[in-house]
């Protein structure tokens, strides 16, 4: 039996960050990663047939609330190029209404009492209010929180390709949205040197979809990495695979040469199999990206360190 609890952040220093890592909570986190990752191998949006599944159905609803919200809090008009002080509204209704949005998605009042910990995944997932930015660690922040309801069973392993192709997806596209209509910046970004300026697992699930499998490109059947730098192809691509979506958005958002401001990018792309890709961005969120975005991160009894 959980004693569910206000998740709270535990890791404080570099001590707390090592025991992290060799906790079980870590192993189930990058064991629910790969677990998500091989279950989109080889995998399109076109193979999550409807109908959904109930969860999907009640996590992309949740998701729908969300994005409805932004549209009834437009940005204020302010000088300020970044940082739009309307996302704080839109932050505090989130905060307001968590209760009865993780509500509708467990779906069982027995389980009504995890709810003081999911919200705090929930509410971590879509940037800092005070900052107003967004980056990995609110990414992570909404794995956490899915990982938690399969902890509880309310994600099941069936579930997992259209809880990637379909319910992360409409988080993303709601991230986005974010993301332009509030000006947020990106929360510990490296600039060029980064892979993204906000995300880092649809890089990893994406690529995942796109492991050699020449039936998705019966135009281009020897496929290769090097095919998102090239003109248009991310663009035709973009709604059947997460790295190509992620790809459209860079180019629809930056200016100038993609080797410029997406240096580690275009260095991906002269990786020869997309298999390499994928096992590669994996060690990298590894060893990398767990060391800056896990000080970030909230532990409850669900998810325990």
């Amino acid at each position: 039996m959980v004693n569910f609890t206000h998740a709270k952040r535990e890791i404080l220093n570099n001590t707390d960050m090592k025991k992290w890592t060799n906790s079980k909570a870590y192993d189930d986190f990058m064991m629910f990663i790969n677990a998500l990752n091989d279950s989109t191998a080889r995998k399109s949006v076109n193979d999550c047939a409807k109908p959904f599944s109930d969860v999907i159905n009640r996590l992309i609803k949740l998701l729908d609330q969300l994005d409805a919200l932004v549209d009834q809090i437009p940005p204020s008009d302010q000088p300020q190029r970044f940082g739009n002080k309307a996302y704080r509204v839109w932050h505090e209704k989130l905060i307001e209404d968590s209760d009865i949005l993780i509500q509708q998605v467990l779906n069982d009042s027995a389980l009504n009492d995890s709810i003081v910990e999911l919200k705090s995944y929930l509410q971590d997932s879509f940037g800092n209010a005070t900052r107003i930015d967004y980056g990995t660690g609110h990414e992570a922040c909404f794995l956490i929180f899915l990982l938690c309801l399969y902890s509880l069973k309310i994600i099941v392993d069936d579930n997992f390709l259209q809880l990637i192709c379909i319910v992360f997806e409409r988080y993303l596209a709601l991230c986005r949205k974010l993301q332009l209509v509030y000006r947020m910046e990106p929360a510990g970004s490296h600039g060029v040197w980064c892979l993204d300026d906000y995300q880092f697992l649809p890089f990893i699930f994406g690529s995942a979809q796109l492991i050699e499998d020449k039936r998705f490109f019966p135009d281009n059947p020897n496929l290769t990495p090097d095919c998102y730098v090239k003109d248009g192809f991310a663009e035709k691509y973009a709604d059947q695979f997460m790295f190509m979506g992620c790809i459209k958005f860079i180019n629809q958002v930056k200016t100038g040469l993609f080797c410029e401001h997406s240096n580690q990018l275009w260095n991906i792309s002269c990786v020869k199999e997309w298999r390499k890709v994928n096992q590669g961005l994996i060690k990298m969120y590894q060893n990398e990206v767990k060391n800056k975005i896990f000080s970030l991160i909230f532990n409850g009894n669900i998810h325990r360190k």
